[in-house]
């Protein structure tokens, strides 16, 4: 009987303890899960403009260890640039952040959670990749994986489930392709990813769409540009999905990489492509900032 009533007891602790964590997640804490390659990670300098006035209620949360500044793994700091790893540069999440702050009620807090890997293949990034495939590649892309104990999908999923803890994932930012340059697979390995990360965090397609970017266009020089065709497949395949065009956006000079303003622009856009699907259109700013 005794121990009946301890079992009975436990059950009830572990209730306790799970009813408590979803009582302390924040409905109002929009999260969003950033992934991708280098233009995800951030490529052109970090800028003083970028540095200033970072909203409070824009937050993000580290995905590695930083010392300067000084950031811990899985805890929440203001989204001041860089976002994805330390020695990293500017992001589209930079503008994405401020831009979705500044077009929703003033007790929304917007939180992103980013693994980001320059030079990553779309394979590099699935539940299903193999560090041991790791042996043949580059020195300096083996230092990048490493940041993430050479698992970019275990890291951001067991950094999702910390977010869960504090508010609401609302959506998956894409920004990857440059990698897979004319691989007619791409838009089904993604959906697999996509997937995968619904299902491991107990998520709905229908409330967290998917947001993909495109890559510096042909028009602008861009290398890669002809995988803009393949990405703007995407919701052929991903019902939920959408794709941010990059249209217009000038890069560094080197055909993948965009400028500074380019992310700017790029992250007011994924910003745009989020509203929307909310019904607010961006600069109908509803709150004072």
């Amino acid at each position: 009987m005794k121990h009946i009533k301890y079992f009975i007891a436990a059950i009830i602790m572990s209730f306790t303890s799970l009813l408590s964590a979803e009582t302390l997640a924040d409905p109002d804490f929009y999260i969003y899960l950033c992934i991708g390659q280098s233009n995800m990670e951030g490529n052109a300098f970090i800028e003083d403009i970028d540095r200033e006035g970072v909203p409070d209620r824009f937050l993000m949360m580290a995905a590695t260890d930083f010392s300067d500044p000084e950031r811990r793994c899985g805890e929440w700091y203001t989204a001041c640039p860089p976002l994805v790893r330390e020695h990293t540069g500017l992001t589209p999440m930079d503008y994405f952040g401020r831009t979705m702050v500044a077009n929703l009620p003033a007790n929304v807090r917007v939180g992103v959670v980013s693994v980001a890997v320059g030079g990553c293949r779309i394979e590099h990034l699935d539940k299903d990749f193999d560090p041991e495939s790791l042996g043949n590649e580059a020195e300096w892309f083996k230092g990048f994986m490493s940041a993430y104990d050479n698992r970019p999908y275990d890291r951001l999923v067991s950094c999702a489930r910390k977010a869960q803890e504090s508010g609401v994932i609302k959506g998956i930012l894409l920004h990857q392709g440059e990698s897979n340059n004319g691989d007619t697979e791409w838009c089904s390995k993604v959906k697999k990813i996509y997937t995968d990360i619904l299902s491991d965090l107990g998520l709905e397609a229908d409330s967290v769409p998917l947001i993909a970017g495109e890559v510096v266009s042909l028009e602008q020089g861009g290398i890669c540009g002809a995988m803009n065709e393949i990405i703007n497949n995407l919701p052929c395949e991903i019902t939920t999905a959408k794709v941010v065009s990059s249209k217009d956006l000038p890069q560094r000079g080197d055909g993948l990489h965009f400028t500074a303003e380019a992310y700017r622009t790029l992250g007011r856009r994924y910003a745009g492509a989020v509203l929307a699907a909310m019904g607010i259109p961006v600069g109908a700013t509803i709150h004072d900032k």
